[in-house]
């Protein structure tokens, strides 16, 4: 079962070290249909503070074509949740102390739900997420009026459910977040789907106050951040950065045997970049 609260502890522990946490996206089955959990470990070599881990899904209303391309090959590989469940098992052979946050929509959950059966009043994906060692749970399309009793669940069983703030979000949307989302709220930094638009860091900026009137967890910004120097100017102000279709660009067309040093050496440069916010001591 889940170590109690792995992502408040992750998060806890950088805010008191005054650094960023870095939270890289990459879709589960994608680019190749094994290679996921090798993939997520060399993500933690580069500096990996959370592993944010796309579930596949036909009809993606938030991503972008990068992302949905991710996707389209894992679909095509038979990856489904059930495929997702076990690769977070396999990392967790190894790895218990980085938080894995599964990203995705509704329909995936909902039909492992009628496959697998569960006690009644409980979710067959929710008590298998924690026995498989997820730690949060981030439904694009579920609103958080809808969400109160899955958040409930989640947090029975150690997980927390994270919710998308966008530049339209209203104080009232804030609001409502407030009240179910745990671990870390996720901004999106951009109107538009994932990967789109240039990254107007200064609205980020003004933007965070705002949001931390109403949400007193973790914000993590995403949407835009390509690079290392993008990265650090958002650091400065975020929690957390939130990077995923930059890196699915990265490992795409990418051979197989340096799929893995592709992703830690970019993720290493993004981290060096966010640790030089840390005011030295000497």
């Amino acid at each position: 079962m889940n170590q109690a609260h792995r992502i408040q502890t992750t998060l806890a522990a950088l805010k008191a070290q005054g650094r960023t946490a870095l939270i890289p996206y990459i879709t589960a089955g994608f680019p190749f249909a094994d290679i996921t959990p090798d993939l997520m470990h060399a993500m933690v070599r580069g500096g990996a503070d959370v592993i944010e881990l796309g579930v596949p899904f036909s009809d993606p209303s938030a991503d972008g074509p990068v992302i949905q391309r991710s996707g389209d090959r894992a679909l095509a590989f038979g990856i489904g949740m059930a495929q997702v469940l076990e690769m977070v098992r396999a990392f967790r052979a190894t790895d218990t102390r980085t938080p894995i946050v599964l990203m995705g929509y509704a329909n995936p959950v909902e039909r492992y739900d009628q496959k697998h059966s569960a006690p009644a009043g409980a979710s067959a994906f929710v008590r298998d997420a924690a026995a498989a060692g997820v730690d949060g749970v981030l439904i694009v399309d579920y609103p958080p009026e809808e969400c109160v009793a899955f958040a409930a669940d989640l947090r029975t069983h150690g997980m927390d459910l994270i919710f998308l703030l966008a530049p339209t979000s209203t104080d009232e949307r804030m609001a409502q977040v407030a009240r179910v989302a745990s671990g870390y709220v996720y901004y999106v930094s951009l109107k538009g789907v994932t990967g789109s638009g240039a990254l107007d860091t200064a609205a980020v900026e003004a933007m965070l106050p705002r949001i931390r009137q109403h949400i007193d967890i973790p914000v993590g910004v995403g949407f835009g951040i390509r690079d290392a120097e993008t990265a650090k100017t958002l650091g400065a102000v975020a929690d957390a950065v939130v990077i995923g279709s930059r890196i699915i660009q990265l490992v795409e067309n990418e051979p197989r045997a340096s799929v893995c040093q592709t992703m830690q050496t970019f993720l290493g440069d993004i981290r060096q970049a966010l640790d030089s916010n840390v005011p030295s001591h000497s």
